[in-house]
């Protein structure tokens, strides 16, 4: 059996698994689940997953696995995305905890309701938009004199953080205001080969 990834293509918490997936060469089955079309409600696949979220994947072994940082650490433990320094592994999950609550949140929340409820960016929350902005200017910062966010070559910090960051337009960001994290998206693209 190999792994099956359940996900949805226009979530970028659905592509961070199979950019892992890809970078690592591990086969894979991607099967597609349609959000907007309630199938992570369906008993199914609440058996698999009782959150009713994807991304979710189960393993070749069988067992299931929910979460996108916690299925992307599982498939890439002892690869070049996992920093083998203790210290730059931490900065790593520092940047992914602080992905899931101060950055997704904002930044990709505000791109649903734009792209996927058609509402205008100037009818979104003030406090969404500033906190998405914060969220962005601390990324800038945060690649000041570095490539990458947590080690000297693309780990799992930026396959989390690039997700949503390269889709902030479509909320309704203006990107141009952080030159580095445009440059840090580029370069990811490049390190991990997403064309999605």
């Amino acid at each position: 059996m190999v792994l099956r990834i359940f996900g949805d293509s226009i979530s970028g918490n659905c592509l961070k698994v199979k950019w892992v997936a890809d970078h690592l060469g591990l086969d894979y089955e991607w099967i597609e689940i349609d959000i907007l079309k309630g199938e992570t409600r369906t008993a199914d696949f609440l058996a698999m997953n009782p959150a009713g979220q994807v991304p979710a994947v189960v393993l070749p072994d069988g067992r299931p696995l929910a979460q996108s940082n916690a299925i992307i650490l599982h498939l890439a433990e002892g690869s070049d995305l996992v920093p083998a320094d203790a210290y730059e592994r931490a900065r790593m999950l520092e940047w992914m905890f602080w992905e899931q609550y101060s950055h997704e949140p904002y930044v990709a929340v505000a791109r649903f309701l734009v792209r996927y409820q058609g509402r205008s960016p100037d009818e979104l929350e003030a406090r969404l938009v500033e906190r998405g902005y914060g969220a962005l200017q601390r990324l800038e910062d945060g690649l000041a004199g570095c490539d990458f966010l947590a080690s000297s070559g693309v780990s799992l910090a930026d396959v989390a953080l690039v997700a949503y960051t390269r889709w902030a337009g479509e909320g309704g960001f203006d990107l141009s205001r952080y030159p580095r994290v445009q440059a840090w998206v580029a370069r990811v693209e490049t390190a991990l080969a997403i064309t999605d």
